[in-house]
């Protein structure tokens, strides 16, 4: 601390000089900066909406190429007949088919099952309470399984729709 000179403030301020000129343009820097920060942050985000605009254009376009390879296959008649002998089980004349039922893997198979009772049994919760929770958990849902329009996926589901295959109720679905 030794080595520093105190700065005379007054002195340095009282070198600096305006003229009207330098105030003038000094005044139009700023209005020039007012004028111009909210037009490059408009720029800024009309940029990033054509990039996503452009990228989801080009979404749209692979979706059309994959619906157009899929109508190109639904043409070949062989497709077509494939398609019908593993989704409708359809055969030709003189064919034998096997069905196999339960054919689930050893580790998917329910490994309890209750015996079946020929008693009506109460349950235990209110099912009016149950259905209005059910349908208000539905309507505050944020997120909703995509449709799927066209041809179904190629591999069959192997459990019923809204049945999990780990449980052992019986299959019933669960609310």
């Amino acid at each position: 601390m030794a080595g520093r000179r105190p700065v005379d403030v007054r002195g340095w301020l009282g070198g600096i000089r305006l003229s009207g000129f330098m105030v003038i343009m000094l005044g139009l820097v700023v209005l020039a900066a007012f004028v111009l920060v909210p037009t490059i942050g408009t720029y800024v985000d009309q940029r990033q909406q054509i990039a996503a605009l452009e990228a989801a254009v080009q979404l749209s376009r692979d979706e059309v190429a994959d619906l157009e390879a899929q109508r190109d296959r639904w043409q070949d008649p062989a497709y077509i007949t494939t398609q019908a002998r593993e989704r409708l089980y359809y055969v030709k004349p003189g064919e034998v088919v096997y069905l196999v039922d339960n054919d689930l893997p050893p580790e998917r198979e329910p490994q309890e099952q209750s015996p079946v009772s020929d008693q009506v049994e109460a349950a235990q919760t209110d099912w009016m309470s149950q259905l209005v929770r059910s349908v208000t958990e539905a309507g505050l849902a944020q997120t909703v399984a995509p449709l799927e329009f066209g041809v179904p996926a190629d591999t069959p589901s192997d459990t019923p729709t809204g049945t999990d295959p780990t449980d052992t109720s019986g299959g019933a679905p669960t609310p």
